[in-house]
């Protein structure tokens, strides 16, 4: 079976433990497996060239940035977090200040790591839905996120989410700030 869209499986009076999820995950590997704060089981479909290969130039662009300044550690959309509300997501880009990073056990870090990362990227694919990807964003400020990007191709616009700020949008083209997060970090984008 070949999924075009996410689907979404309501598991409210089932509830999976932290672990269950991770066997869940490991026995269906096959399947991008995402659990909202609200006990929602996503199961994601592929994303097409274009956006891999967007995905993969701005995990690049701040695999770089970090690689100089070794600030922190950068993971890929296939890393799950699990977020203290209790989600349990995968950012398309993420990053982790070394400080935070270093609190985890080797346990917690060879598995879903139980933290919020301090930066995200997600990147809206022809099969998302901006509400849903919005709402994720929000999941994160509510765990702790300090500065995340939703770039939107289909709109040509970014919003930038801010800890107890308004999300604020731009239009495409742009430079983004790493701002005070991610120092020093600039990141340039052209209309998609």
């Amino acid at each position: 079976m070949m999924l075009t869209e996410p689907v979404i499986l309501n598991l409210k009076n089932v509830g999976l433990s932290n672990e269950q999820f991770y066997q869940l995950c490991q026995v269906n590997d096959q399947w991008r497996l995402e659990e909202t704060a609200q006990v929602e089981l996503i199961i994601m479909p592929p994303v097409g060239a274009i956006s891999g290969n967007r995905e993969s130039e701005l995990n690049g662009l701040v695999w770089l940035w970090n690689r100089q300044t070794k600030l922190g550690k950068v993971f890929s959309s296939s890393t799950v977090f699990i977020l203290p509300n209790g989600g349990k997501r995968s950012p398309d880009v993420a990053w982790i200040s070394n400080e935070k990073w270093d609190s985890l056990t080797l346990e917690e870090q060879e598995k879903f790591a139980p933290i919020c990362p301090d930066f995200v990227i997600e990147l809206r694919s022809r099969t998302d839905s901006l509400n849903q990807l919005q709402r994720k964003m929000q999941e994160y400020l509510n765990s702790g996120l300090k500065l995340g990007f939703l770039i939107d191709p289909q709109n040509q616009q970014v919003e930038i989410y801010h800890q107890n700020e308004a999300s604020e949008i731009v239009s495409l083209p742009t430079t983004l700030s790493g701002e005070n997060i991610l120092p020093g970090f600039s990141l340039d984008l052209p209309l998609f």
